[in-house]
Protein backbone atom coordinates (compact mmCIF):
# COMPACT_ATOMS: atom_id res chain seq x y z
CA UNK A 1 0.00 0.00 0.00
CA UNK A 2 1.36 3.44 -0.90
CA UNK A 3 1.81 6.29 1.57
CA UNK A 4 -0.25 9.47 1.56
CA UNK A 5 2.92 11.55 1.82
CA UNK A 6 1.30 14.47 3.65
CA UNK A 7 3.45 16.41 6.12
CA UNK A 8 1.03 19.27 6.76
CA UNK A 9 -1.28 17.00 8.73
CA UNK A 10 -3.01 19.74 10.82
CA UNK A 11 -3.79 21.75 7.68
CA UNK A 12 -5.00 18.68 5.78
CA UNK A 13 -7.03 17.55 8.79
CA UNK A 14 -8.76 20.93 9.08
CA UNK A 15 -9.70 20.81 5.39
CA UNK A 16 -11.00 17.24 5.59
CA UNK A 17 -12.92 17.82 8.82
CA UNK A 18 -14.83 20.75 7.30
CA UNK A 19 -15.41 18.85 4.08
CA UNK A 20 -16.82 15.74 5.73
CA UNK A 21 -19.18 17.83 7.86
CA UNK A 22 -20.63 19.27 4.65
CA UNK A 23 -20.58 15.96 2.76
CA UNK A 24 -19.70 12.80 4.72
CA UNK A 25 -19.32 10.78 1.50
CA UNK A 26 -17.14 13.29 -0.34
CA UNK A 27 -14.06 12.15 -2.26
CA UNK A 28 -10.88 14.19 -2.05
CA UNK A 29 -8.30 14.41 -4.81
CA UNK A 30 -4.62 14.80 -3.93
CA UNK A 31 -2.33 16.33 -6.57
CA UNK A 32 1.36 16.73 -5.83
CA UNK A 33 3.93 19.13 -7.27
CA UNK A 34 7.17 20.64 -6.00
CA UNK A 35 7.13 18.94 -2.61
CA UNK A 36 3.61 20.12 -1.79
CA UNK A 37 0.17 18.60 -2.27
CA UNK A 38 -3.10 20.28 -3.21
CA UNK A 39 -6.26 18.75 -1.75
CA UNK A 40 -9.29 19.21 -4.01
CA UNK A 41 -12.96 18.60 -3.26
CA UNK A 42 -16.37 19.31 -4.75
CA UNK A 43 -18.97 20.82 -2.41
CA UNK A 44 -22.68 19.94 -2.61
CA UNK A 45 -23.49 23.36 -4.10
CA UNK A 46 -21.25 22.90 -7.16
CA UNK A 47 -18.09 24.65 -6.05
CA UNK A 48 -14.56 23.26 -6.09
CA UNK A 49 -12.38 23.97 -3.07
CA UNK A 50 -8.68 23.40 -2.61
CA UNK A 51 -5.99 23.80 0.01
CA UNK A 52 -2.28 23.23 -0.45
CA UNK A 53 -0.33 21.50 2.31
CA UNK A 54 3.26 20.46 2.88
CA UNK A 55 4.42 17.04 1.74
CA UNK A 56 5.27 15.21 -1.49
CA UNK A 57 1.93 13.40 -1.48
CA UNK A 58 0.96 10.35 -3.54
CA UNK A 59 1.21 12.00 -6.97
CA UNK A 60 -2.39 12.17 -8.20
CA UNK A 61 -4.97 10.09 -6.37
CA UNK A 62 -8.58 10.32 -5.24
CA UNK A 63 -9.67 8.70 -1.97
CA UNK A 64 -12.53 8.92 0.50
CA UNK A 65 -12.17 12.14 2.50
CA UNK A 66 -13.53 10.43 5.63
CA UNK A 67 -11.08 7.55 5.25
CA UNK A 68 -8.11 9.88 4.82
CA UNK A 69 -9.21 11.96 7.81
CA UNK A 70 -9.35 8.79 9.93
CA UNK A 71 -5.83 7.82 8.85
CA UNK A 72 -4.44 11.25 9.68
CA UNK A 73 -6.23 11.34 13.04
CA UNK A 74 -4.67 7.99 13.95
CA UNK A 75 -1.19 9.15 12.91
CA UNK A 76 -1.10 6.65 10.04
CA UNK A 77 0.93 6.93 6.85
CA UNK A 78 -0.99 4.68 4.45
CA UNK A 79 -3.04 6.10 1.62
CA UNK A 80 -6.63 4.81 1.80
CA UNK A 81 -7.97 2.69 -1.04
CA UNK A 82 -7.91 4.73 -4.23
CA UNK A 83 -11.28 5.84 -5.59
CA UNK A 84 -10.15 7.60 -8.75
CA UNK A 85 -13.40 6.89 -10.61
CA UNK A 86 -15.30 9.04 -8.07
CA UNK A 87 -13.71 12.22 -9.40
CA UNK A 88 -15.90 13.73 -12.15
CA UNK A 89 -14.94 17.40 -12.23
CA UNK A 90 -12.55 19.41 -14.39
CA UNK A 91 -10.03 21.59 -12.55
CA UNK A 92 -9.37 25.25 -13.34
CA UNK A 93 -6.16 26.08 -15.23
CA UNK A 94 -3.23 26.95 -12.99
CA UNK A 95 -2.44 30.40 -14.43
CA UNK A 96 -5.21 32.58 -12.94
CA UNK A 97 -5.33 36.37 -12.76
CA UNK A 98 -5.97 38.39 -9.60
CA UNK A 99 -8.79 40.91 -10.11
CA UNK A 100 -9.45 42.64 -6.81
CA UNK A 101 -8.92 42.35 -3.07
CA UNK A 102 -11.89 41.82 -0.75
CA UNK A 103 -11.65 41.82 3.04
CA UNK A 104 -12.31 38.56 4.83
CA UNK A 105 -14.60 40.50 7.17
CA UNK A 106 -16.78 41.58 4.23
CA UNK A 107 -17.00 38.04 2.89
CA UNK A 108 -17.93 36.77 6.36
CA UNK A 109 -20.64 39.44 6.58
CA UNK A 110 -22.08 38.43 3.19
CA UNK A 111 -22.08 34.75 4.16
CA UNK A 112 -23.75 35.44 7.53
CA UNK A 113 -26.40 37.67 5.94
CA UNK A 114 -27.37 34.94 3.48
CA UNK A 115 -27.55 32.35 6.25
CA UNK A 116 -29.73 34.68 8.30
CA UNK A 117 -32.06 35.24 5.35
CA UNK A 118 -32.39 31.49 4.85
CA UNK A 119 -33.31 30.97 8.51
CA UNK A 120 -35.85 33.79 8.47
CA UNK A 121 -37.61 32.74 5.26
CA UNK A 122 -37.62 29.09 6.33
CA UNK A 123 -39.40 30.00 9.56
CA UNK A 124 -41.86 32.73 8.46
CA UNK A 125 -42.07 32.30 4.67
CA UNK A 126 -42.38 35.07 2.10
CA UNK A 127 -45.41 37.38 2.35
CA UNK A 128 -47.06 34.80 4.55
CA UNK A 129 -46.48 31.97 2.07
CA UNK A 130 -44.48 28.88 2.98
CA UNK A 131 -41.44 28.44 0.78
CA UNK A 132 -39.40 25.25 0.57
CA UNK A 133 -36.00 25.54 2.24
CA UNK A 134 -34.23 24.00 -0.74
CA UNK A 135 -35.78 26.49 -3.17
CA UNK A 136 -34.75 29.38 -0.93
CA UNK A 137 -31.26 27.97 -0.50
CA UNK A 138 -30.74 27.58 -4.23
CA UNK A 139 -32.00 31.10 -4.91
CA UNK A 140 -29.65 32.53 -2.30
CA UNK A 141 -26.68 30.55 -3.61
CA UNK A 142 -27.31 31.82 -7.14
CA UNK A 143 -27.48 35.42 -5.93
CA UNK A 144 -24.59 37.65 -7.05
CA UNK A 145 -22.93 38.55 -3.77
CA UNK A 146 -20.55 41.13 -5.25
CA UNK A 147 -19.32 42.47 -8.56
CA UNK A 148 -15.72 43.47 -9.20
CA UNK A 149 -14.44 45.20 -12.31
CA UNK A 150 -10.80 44.86 -13.39
CA UNK A 151 -9.17 47.90 -14.91
CA UNK A 152 -10.14 48.04 -18.57
CA UNK A 153 -12.11 44.80 -18.31
CA UNK A 154 -15.62 43.46 -17.98
CA UNK A 155 -17.36 43.20 -14.58
CA UNK A 156 -16.86 39.87 -12.82
CA UNK A 157 -19.80 38.50 -10.84
CA UNK A 158 -19.03 36.57 -7.66
CA UNK A 159 -21.88 34.30 -6.61
CA UNK A 160 -22.94 33.53 -3.08
CA UNK A 161 -21.89 29.94 -3.82
CA UNK A 162 -18.24 31.00 -3.71
CA UNK A 163 -18.73 33.18 -0.64
CA UNK A 164 -20.37 30.32 1.26
CA UNK A 165 -17.59 27.97 0.19
CA UNK A 166 -14.73 30.04 1.63
CA UNK A 167 -16.74 30.79 4.77
CA UNK A 168 -17.95 27.27 5.54
CA UNK A 169 -14.62 25.64 4.70
CA UNK A 170 -12.88 27.96 7.20
CA UNK A 171 -10.71 29.55 4.50
CA UNK A 172 -11.23 33.05 5.90
CA UNK A 173 -9.52 32.18 9.19
CA UNK A 174 -10.62 32.72 12.80
CA UNK A 175 -12.99 35.61 13.44
CA UNK A 176 -10.72 37.03 16.15
CA UNK A 177 -7.59 36.91 13.98
CA UNK A 178 -5.83 39.88 12.43
CA UNK A 179 -7.77 41.43 9.52
CA UNK A 180 -7.15 39.41 6.38
CA UNK A 181 -7.89 39.87 2.72
CA UNK A 182 -8.99 37.54 -0.04
CA UNK A 183 -8.56 37.93 -3.79
CA UNK A 184 -11.09 37.47 -6.56
CA UNK A 185 -9.37 35.57 -9.36
CA UNK A 186 -10.36 34.52 -12.89
CA UNK A 187 -9.02 32.17 -15.53
CA UNK A 188 -10.88 31.14 -18.67
CA UNK A 189 -14.50 30.59 -17.68
CA UNK A 190 -13.67 30.22 -13.98
CA UNK A 191 -14.14 32.66 -11.09
CA UNK A 192 -12.50 32.03 -7.75
CA UNK A 193 -11.92 33.48 -4.30
CA UNK A 194 -8.40 32.97 -2.99
CA UNK A 195 -8.60 33.29 0.80
CA UNK A 196 -5.88 32.95 3.48
CA UNK A 197 -6.51 29.22 4.05
CA UNK A 198 -7.77 27.96 0.71
CA UNK A 199 -9.36 28.73 -2.63
CA UNK A 200 -12.88 28.21 -3.98
CA UNK A 201 -13.58 27.98 -7.72
CA UNK A 202 -16.74 27.93 -9.82
CA UNK A 203 -16.98 27.48 -13.56
CA UNK A 204 -19.40 29.57 -15.60
CA UNK A 205 -22.70 27.72 -15.92
CA UNK A 206 -22.48 27.51 -19.71
CA UNK A 207 -19.04 25.93 -19.46
CA UNK A 208 -19.70 23.36 -16.74
CA UNK A 209 -18.09 20.02 -17.56
CA UNK A 210 -18.76 16.55 -16.19
CA UNK A 211 -15.74 14.27 -16.46
CA UNK A 212 -16.62 10.65 -17.28
CA UNK A 213 -13.11 9.40 -17.97
CA UNK A 214 -11.80 6.58 -15.82
CA UNK A 215 -8.40 8.26 -15.49
CA UNK A 216 -7.95 11.73 -14.05
CA UNK A 217 -8.18 14.77 -16.34
CA UNK A 218 -4.88 16.49 -17.03
CA UNK A 219 -6.17 19.92 -16.06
Amino acid sequence: MSAHGLLGVPDAGAFLARLTRLDPAAPVRLRSAGGRTALWAHLPWDVLVTREVAGPGPGDATVSAAALLAVLAAGGQDLPVRRDTLWHWALPPAASRSIESVSAAELSRLAAAAAGTLREISSVGVDGRVVGQRAVRDALLDHVALVVTPEGGEPVQVSQRLVQAVARMGFLGPRDAEPAAARVRTVGGWVGISAPYGVAWRQSAHKLTVMTMISHPKG
